[in-house]
């Protein structure tokens, strides 16, 4: 990895911390489902425009099913989980528990594609579901009936990341990485649409919300997928997989510059736990052989 390459992946982690900022100063203005279809469908035009502008096709009549179920499961669902949980939430506090999505992945590629899940994994799987306790019971979180809907919401959410990367891998790996980011974004913003407009705002937002609105969608979304695709296609996905530990180091932090968030020793010590164990899940652990 080079200079570049390392600027980009600390750009990516800082981008994708910033996300949960956005979702939670949003979602109480504008609504968790308008938040969650605005970032996929200003995204996935956007990207469409952008590759229209290059001469690149999506090959829409070939993978348009595929794109959708992509886009509900690896972006709709997750967004409108993570949307709904910022109104009850801290940003940094969701910024670790999608940490877990690692987790997730390897117990459903257990599941489905028949991977052994190795010692390490499982205490991984161990230490990081210990992680998530520590914060949800320890994390001085502000009292309310819906915080566990609100934790569990999160949680739903990284294992649609997981489920999702089983289907890529088992349906549609013939798939290009940056006409799956454009296809599945515009597929889910537009699924999604209805059901926005069913849930709007309560009253019309305002030129700074909008403008919020609109950055959150190009910055977390179209700018961050072109960035985390072209860092897979010179690093390969194990490397590029590392900006899953750096993004709750970046969410924590800008909750506490931006949004006043208080970090405490507890969410600290749980979030290192959940970063633990998704390091031995994502990460290849080699035990020296016996001589």
């Amino acid at each position: 990895m080079n200079a570049f390459q390392a600027a980009l992946l600390l750009a990516l982690s800082a981008i994708w911390g910033s996300s949960f900022m956005f979702m939670r100063y949003l979602s109480p203005i504008v609504g968790p489902v308008l938040t969650a279809d605005m970032r996929m469908l200003i995204a996935g035009l956007t990207l469409l425009a952008f590759f229209a502008s290059t001469g690149y096709g999506l090959g829409w009549r070939r993978n348009w099913k595929r794109f959708a179920v992509i886009g509900i499961v690896n972006s709709g669902l997750p967004f409108l989980l993570f949307s709904f949980a910022s109104l009850y939430v801290p940003a940094s506090v969701e910024s670790v528990l999608n940490a877990l999505s690692p987790l997730f992945g390897a117990v459903f590629s257990a599941i489905w594609l028949g991977e052994a899940l190795s010692a390490a994994k499982i205490a991984g799987l161990v230490i990081g579901a210990s992680g998530v306790a520590a914060i949800a019971s320890f994390g001085s979180l502000p009292a309310s009936p819906m915080l566990a809907p609100a934790i569990s919401a999160c949680i739903l959410a990284t294992a649609c990341y997981g489920l999702c990367g089983v289907y890529i891998k088992r349906r549609a790996a013939d798939i290009e990485a940056r006409a799956m980011a454009a296809g599945s974004q515009f597929a889910a913003g537009v699924i999604i649409l209805p059901l926005a407009v069913a849930f709007p705002p309560r009253e019309m937002p305002g030129p700074s919300v909008l403008a919020a609105l609109a950055l959150f969608a190009l910055l977390c979304s179209a700018v961050a997928y072109l960035i985390y695709y072209k860092l897979i296609a010179e690093l390969g996905p194990t490397k590029a997989l590392t900006v899953t530990f750096l993004i709750p180091v970046f969410g924590m932090l800008w909750g506490w510059i931006l949004l006043g968030e208080r970090i405490s020793l507890a969410m600290i010590g749980g979030a290192a736990l959940v970063l633990a164990g998704t390091a031995l899940v994502a990460l290849k652990i080699r035990v020296p052989a016996r001589k």
